[in-house]
């Protein structure tokens, strides 16, 4: 087996996430993994004889010299490719295997003269590689493995057959095919006008590229006339993509025969490379005694155990015996998955690497106590989603303890956009496969086909080795300390869900009703007839045809009609129809809200939210089913919404607390401004001691207007927002705003260099930091497309602090929660919504809670200023508010 190394660990780079994989000191190694993943793949598959790697030295040879365009037009090499490459051959060193190249020629030559080597031996010979050209060394004794689209770990194997029925010619006359139509990513321009298609048919009749070319008369047409004018550059072609079989080579085909690894050397280089689970996967494939049944076990799961294990099923004394056996075995967790069943039953699946147990639970019964006891205890257990199936073991009476990692959550911070959310997805994306779920159509499904919930734990086992690896320090830190302690907080938050008023929503919701219906007749009487004000296309044209209104900017349906648009079209023109849309538009989307909330009031009278850990890429918790975060907290009918939750049976109260301008305290702690510092420290109210520094006033002379001002600017600036947008914002002119951020900036440069300073640090590293070092990573800082980089920057500018916001409020939900059970209170936390925390407060508590609330919100962390802490008292959510 002969492997293109340069092309194969190209194929790795790209299908492998970056930021995933850096060692300590900032080295990448995603290019090597994904190598080293793909050969070890490669060995137990093939398990060939006689083994070597071929890499280029550079991108210049004998064929540059003759066309110096060739391969011209590829781009730099990617920064964090540079140095992989050398690594890589030293850890393929370490496990003998041996790697070539050669001055002056390509890997692809190398391949080339080791297979008619090979073949001339008497051997079969694979060659891997993800270079076209190596199609034309397939014969009946050389296979090409070629990698698919979906990258280096599915290859498409081509053989003599294989060739025919993919491009209808003999493996030799491929050069021919690419010669006629050109290689791109060579450079090598073909015939104009010339596909794969005639290319073929051309081969097929005059059998050759020289006897076409010979004849080139005989072909009439366009095509016959374009292959006359250029038929040089497919002589050139040929000569270039011609693999030469000769090349002298340091080594023989009999000096590449597969030998043990150094085991040694392979612990010293993996470890420098940070490659745990590689390491125990290498030493498992060479036979090499590992330090210890849990390295074994580690390796297994890597690899995937062979085939996943059909569950037994036990019980009693031999359920324990097996749990107990199988934590030996894996130190770091066993898999777990719990499904709903009927009756009141749960389907409990259990796995480790080469065993799996299922079993279906119902109450009452003794010979489940094993499961229930280690359930509750705090052996480490690994799953997907583990927040759903705590939730679901609760309902049930049962307890669990000692969850070590969730791949959900791993998700989210591994790939902190757009996250990959179900189970089958990261399996797709992590392991490489596809999870087999059947045909839900078949009667009678094949014998496995169907997951079990021991097959589901099985993948969350491998998922978590593979998914631990990539975690750096910093994001590992985040999981241990934030993210996973959160999750039974917000798994009990779920369970107690909130009281709410059916008849205060049903009575909102027919006025707000009847306000949109009285909105829409008097928006008909204008325009004369009726129209559905909720359809886009007909407010174009009703807006810009019939009222002739200034068209507003341009989307792909037309013009556009949302809000912002509207707005700025009201401030415009003033007319009338344009009051009433917004105004129909606002009572529209509350009763929305109201008949969406009022829906999921359960059967107990309560409203349980779904909190989402991976919601928002800044590490914020969003709010589903319903979403209490898009409730207007400081309008009449958010409030009136806001009344609706009240304190439920059994409980004295409602406490709010919330912190105080949480995210410009973090700015000042970030920026280190000294005047932002002093403001917070001093204890004066923000927005009149920064009106006061830029208009040169004292603080009692900052007027309302001027305070508007600055506190649009001081969030605005936080959230990349220009002197354009402040200027619509207040509805000043652009010279105005522009001057007022000057002003600030000029006051407070400590803010102005830290903003310049995060944009600068994350287009170098591709992410930005919270102060706890969640990650958020920004690969559209490098785009060409400069709409997608501007918003990356402005993203990027409020992320630290956003993000930092969202950190502190998760350690405060957690020290909160571990003081509410030290001082074994009953009084429960019940919301969190952006920055502010809602409790329900059981009778005679609620100096003790207030106490606990404040101290441990304010004092979650030390920052260059205060943390303030609100608290509120009432029968209901709003007049619990402060």
């Amino acid at each position: 087996m002969v492997i293109d190394g340069h092309s194969l660990a190209f194929r790795a780079f790209y299908a492998l996430p970056v930021d995933s994989f850096q060692t300590r000191d900032g080295q990448h190694t995603n290019a090597i993994h994904g190598f080293i993943s793909m050969l070890l793949g490669l060995l137990k598959t093939e398990q060939p004889d006689y083994l070597a790697v071929a890499f280029d030295v550079s991108r210049f040879s004998f064929r540059t010299r003759e066309y110096a365009d060739y391969k011209g037009t590829r781009g730099d090499t990617p920064p964090e490719f540079l140095g992989q490459v050398p690594l890589l051959r030293e850890a393929l060193d370490a496990m003998r295997v041996r790697t070539l190249d050669k001055e002056d020629y390509e890997a692809d030559d190398i391949l080339a003269t080791l297979a008619r080597q090979g073949r001339e031996a008497g051997m079969r010979v694979l060659v891997v590689s993800g270079d076209r050209d190596t199609i034309q060394l397939v014969n009946d004794d050389v296979t090409l493995l070629y990698p698919s689209v979906r990258g280096v770990s599915e290859l498409t194997r081509y053989d003599v057959a294989k060739v025919k029925e993919r491009y209808d010619i003999r493996p030799e006359q491929y050069p021919d095919i690419a010669a006629l139509v050109g290689e791109s990513s060579d450079n090598l321009p073909g015939i104009p006008k010339v596909g794969e298609k005639t290319a073929v048919k051309w081969l097929h009749q005059f059998g050759s590229l020289d006897e076409i070319i010979a004849r080139r008369e005989e072909i009439g047409g366009k095509v016959g006339e374009s292959l006359r004018e250029n038929y040089e550059n497919a002589l050139r072609n040929r000569r270039l993509n011609r693999l030469l079989d000769d090349v002298e080579l340091p080594l023989g085909v009999e000096d590449l025969k597969v030998e043990p690894i150094d085991a040694d050397a392979v612990r010293e280089v993996f470890g420098r490379l940070e490659f745990r689970t590689l390491l125990t996967r290498v030493l498992a494939l060479a036979g090499v005694a590992a330090d210890d049944a849990a390295t074994l076990a580690a390796a297994a799961v890597a690899e995937g155990g062979g085939t996943r294990p059909q569950p037994k099923q036990l019980l009693d004394e031999e359920l324990r015996s097996w749990l107990q056996r199988e934590g030996e075995l894996h130190p770091e967790g066993l898999g777990l998955r719990v499904v709903p069943a009927d009756e009141g039953r749960l389907v409990v699946g259990v796995a480790g690497s080469l065993e799996a147990v299922e079993l279906t639970w119902q109450p009452g019964r003794a010979d489940y106590a094993p499961l229930e006891q280690w359930l509750a205890g705090e052996e480490p257990k690994i799953l997907h989603d583990a927040k759903a199936q705590l939730e679901l073991l609760s309902r049930a009476g049962l307890s669990l303890g000692g969850v070590e990692t969730d791949t959900l959550i791993l998700a989210g911070l591994l790939r902190s956009a757009n996250p990959h959310r179900s189970l089958d997805d990261l399996v797709a994306h992590y392991l490489e496969e596809t999870i087999p779920r059947g045909d839900p159509n078949q009667l009678v499904p094949d014998e496995g086909s169907v997951l079990t919930a021991a097959g589901e734990a099985w993948y969350a086992l491998r998922l978590a080795t593979v998914m631990t690896e990539r975690m750096d320090e910093p994001t590992r830190t985040v999981y241990e300390t934030i993210e996973r302690p959160v999750i039974p907080i917000l798994a009990a938050m779920e369970l107690a869900g909130v009281h709410v008023d059916h008849s205060i929503l049903r009575e909102l919701s027919a006025e707000l009703g009847a306000r949109a219906a009285d909105l829409a007749e008097q928006c008909y009487a204008i325009l004369g007839r009726e129209v559905n004000l909720g359809s886009p296309k007909q407010l174009q044209e009703v807006l810009f045809e019939e009222l002739g209104l200034p068209k507003t900017r341009a989307v792909k349906t037309g013009y556009s009609t949302d809000a912002a648009a509207l707005a700025d079209l009201k401030a415009q023109t003033e007319h009338p129809f344009l009051d009433l849309l917004l105004s129909h538009r606002d009572a529209t989307k509350l009763k929305q809200i109201v008949d969406t909330v009022e829906k999921t009031i359960g059967p107990d009278g309560r409203v349980h939210t779904s909190y989402q850990q991976i919601g928002a890429s800044t590490g914020r918790l969003s709010s589903l089913d319903p979403n209490l975060q898009n409730i207007p907290a400081r309008t009449e009918e958010g409030r009136r919404i806001r009344q609706a939750f009240q304190v439920g049976e059994g409980y004295e109260t409602l406490l709010t607390a919330d912190y105080s301008q949480i995210e410009m305290r973090i700015m000042a702690h970030l920026s280190a401004d000294p005047g932002l510092i002093e403001a917070f420290r001093a204890g004066e109210d923000l927005h009149s001691f920064v009106g006061a520094r830029i208009f040169g006033v004292s603080p009692e002379h900052v007027t309302p207007i001027m305070r508007t001002k600055v506190k649009a600017m001081s969030y605005g600036l936080a959230y990349g927002l220009s002197a354009f947008g402040l200027s619509r914002q207040l509805g000043i002119d652009r010279a105005e705003a522009q001057q007022l951020m000057s002003d600030y900036f000029l006051r407070f440069g400590g803010v102005r260099d830290y903003l310049r300073g995060v944009v600068e640090q994350a287009k170098l590293d591709r992410y930005t930091e919270t102060v706890y070092g969640r990650r958020r990573h920004f690969p559209e800082l490098a785009s060409p497309n400069r709409q997608l980089r501007d918003n990356a920057e402005r993203a990027a500018l409020n992320a630290p602090i956003q993000g930092t916001a969202a950190d502190l409020m998760k350690l405060a939900m957690i020290a909160v929660d571990r003081e509410l059970r030290a001082a074994g209170l009953s009084s429960r936390m019940l919301l969190q919504v952006h920055d502010e925390l809602v409790f329900e407060v059981a009778p005679g508590e609620f100096d003790a809670l207030a106490e606990i609330v404040v101290r441990e919100m304010s004092g979650v962390a030390e920052l260059a200023v205060p943390l303030e802490v609100h608290i509120g008292r009432g029968p209901d959510w709003d007049s619990a508010a402060h």
